[in-house]
């Protein structure tokens, strides 16, 4: 079990974080708030880094949907925003970060994309 840092760390982001959260849409206020509140900590496939995640909630409140307002309403995507970092005494680093499209459970192996996990087994991403 990870205990929570409750002092708050310099964020470092790898180049593959950056063109994950473009390609995924994520800002960088998104992931400092997964980070801060995460819904789930787990450990990552790769030996001494972190995986957190939190799901995107969807609310139904109206059982009518009126269609001249529908369009007004956004949605959110369905599933789970992860992020997988690593700490050291002084930041922590941003490895990766990703969508995964539906809900895993908890303490099953960390549902990585197959891009992503490449990169991490090659040794690209430092």
């Amino acid at each position: 079990m990870f205990v929570k840092n409750i002092k708050l760390k310099k964020l470092l982001w790898t180049e593959h974080s950056k063109i994950k959260m473009r390609q995924y849409g994520l800002s960088r206020q998104k992931v400092s708030g997964i980070l801060r509140n995460p819904e789930r900590i787990e450990k990552a496939i790769v030996p001494g880094l972190i995986a957190v995640m939190k799901t995107n909630k969807i609310f139904f409140k109206e059982k009518k949907v009126d269609i001249k307002k529908a369009w007004m309403q956004p949605k959110k995507s369905p599933g789970e925003t992860w992020i997988m970092y690593k700490d050291t005494k002084d930041f922590r680093k941003i490895i990766s970060v990703w969508r995964y499209p539906g809900i895993s459970k908890p303490g099953e192996e960390i549902p990585i994309p197959e891009d992503i996990k490449k990169d991490i087994m090659c040794g690209i991403i430092n």
